[in-house]
């Protein structure tokens, strides 16, 4: 049975203080599929793994370069992948998923067929001007406990 784990957030600097405790637990090899509509806090959301990763750079969205890099604790791989024109284009993007870094894949749906089997998937959903619901979604143990852990 698929378990989901939900937090809401009353503001902005609360889902990046949020995704920075999550960044805390992560470890190489990590893959976080992020969903929501434009302006639902993806961006926000990333700005806060990075900085729970000890990203000193400024976060953006790679919107016209589909994949950023940070370096942290860990790297961080960055991917907008929603102008990747259909799942047969190989764009090597499983060399970053078994890589030394956490990858974050905003509209991760348009290339569900490449990504791995154990994923944690976020959806953000808007709730109010600067209200989000959180809803994580893992698929394999250590991503249900790393929920549990983290929705205490």
């Amino acid at each position: 049975m698929e378990q989901k784990f939900e937090w809401v957030s009353g503001s902005e600097l609360e889902t990046v203080n949020f995704a920075s405790a999550l960044a805390e637990k992560l470890n190489a090899g990590d893959v976080l599929a992020l969903e929501g509509d434009l302006g639902a806090g993806k961006t926000a959301f990333t700005k806060g793994l990075a900085k729970g990763l000890g990203v000193k750079r400024n976060v953006n969205s790679p919107t016209f370069t589909i994949i950023k890099e940070y370096m942290g604790r860990l790297p961080l791989y960055h991917m907008d992948v929603y102008r990747v024109s259909g799942e047969e284009e190989d764009l090597g993007f499983d060399e970053y998923f078994e890589g030394e870094g956490v990858t974050v894949v905003e509209w991760a749906h348009l290339i569900q067929e490449q990504l791995p089997e154990d994923i944690l998937t976020i959806q953000i959903f808007r709730l109010g001007d600067s209200k989000r619901q959180i809803v994580l979604q893992p698929s394999g143990t250590r991503y249900v406990e790393l929920c549990k852990e983290i929705i205490s």
